[in-house]
């Protein structure tokens, strides 16, 4: 089984909304039961609240539903996962700070947007944080983690998906 872990910094916008997404992708093409998914943020701010009513409204409109409670980063969450994908690059770099340099969990931290060719091709690979902005910057999160996700399912589904 495949294990997924998607990151962002309090787990209650940007990596619910990437956990659910690929989970109803997952279970659109059957392979719900062979990709595990889960979402944590690298702080323990929001810990054990559910998901911003706003990311989940967001959500909810395009037929997505937010569930679980939020948590933070455990140190097995880089063993027992396959890839920890990352909303933006102080997520990928707080975690890498909590890795010696030689330890090779360090290829399975990655940004999700790597898997957006658009983004890659645009040289954008963050997910910007809705939290503090406006009510559109939530619809924004969901159009480019959907586009990641999409890309994510791609390599799950050729085989291709592997560390950087």
């Amino acid at each position: 089984m495949t294990r997924l872990l998607f990151v962002c910094m309090g787990n209650i916008c940007r990596s619910p909304t990437a956990e659910a997404v690929m989970r109803q992708r997952l279970e659109g093409v059957g392979l719900a039961g062979e990709v595990e998914v889960d979402s944590a943020g690298t702080g323990a701010w929001h810990v054990g609240r559910p998901p911003d009513e706003r990311s989940a409204a967001a959500a909810a409109r395009r037929g997505v539903t937010l569930s679980g409670a939020a948590r933070q980063v455990r140190d097995a969450d880089f063993a027992d996962f396959d890839l920890l994908l990352c909303a933006d690059g102080a997520n990928v770099r707080e975690l890498l700070a909590r890795l010696a340099p030689d330890d090779p969990a360090r290829a399975r931290v990655r940004r999700l947007r790597e898997f957006d060719p658009a983004a890659v091709a645009r040289g954008d690979l963050d997910v910007p944080d809705p939290y503090y902005g406006g009510p559109r910057g939530f619809d924004d999160v969901l159009d480019l983690v959907t586009a990641a996700c999409d890309g994510l399912l791609a390599a799950v589904r050729d085989g291709s998906l592997e560390p950087a």
